[in-house]
């Protein structure tokens, strides 16, 4: 089998810390069926050499998708894709965080005066790209 290379978009000048942002690279190439469960991810190593960043920051993203049980890591063969299992995927905490998440930004385009049919028009762009990978 061929080793698929990693695609990931990262932007330095964003505000979301790299590691962040691989995360969420990964989380939605997952919901995208790009990475499928029980593949194996590109090692620290070699994930940091393709994005030319630190190992210490690919390490970091990998430990916090293994406590958010987005991957699993084997001690000597490497981190693979867990298989979702929808009733165990969120929790009351999490929907806290994100309805939290969700109220700052608000705020902020609320702020910047963004009408409310272009807060929808995004939400629904974001979710057919993220969701369906259009």
């Amino acid at each position: 089998m061929k080793k698929r290379k990693v695609i990931m978009h990262l932007d330095p000048n964003h505000p979301k810390p790299i590691y962040e942002q691989i995360i969420l690279n990964i989380k939605k190439e997952v919901l995208q069926g790009i990475l499928l469960p029980g593949e194996k991810l590109p090692s620290v190593r070699t994930l940091a050499k393709d994005l030319s960043i630190n190992p210490n920051t690919i390490s970091k993203a990998y430990k916090e998708l293994e406590n958010q049980e987005v991957i699993i890591s084997v001690k000597g063969k490497g981190s693979f894709v867990r298989n979702i299992e929808p009733e165990n995927t969120r929790s009351v905490q999490d929907e806290k965080k994100l309805k939290q998440q969700l109220r700052e930004w608000l705020v902020e385009a609320h702020y910047l005066q963004v009408p409310l049919k272009t807060i929808y028009q995004w939400i629904d762009e974001e979710a057919q790209e993220n969701l369906h990978g259009n």
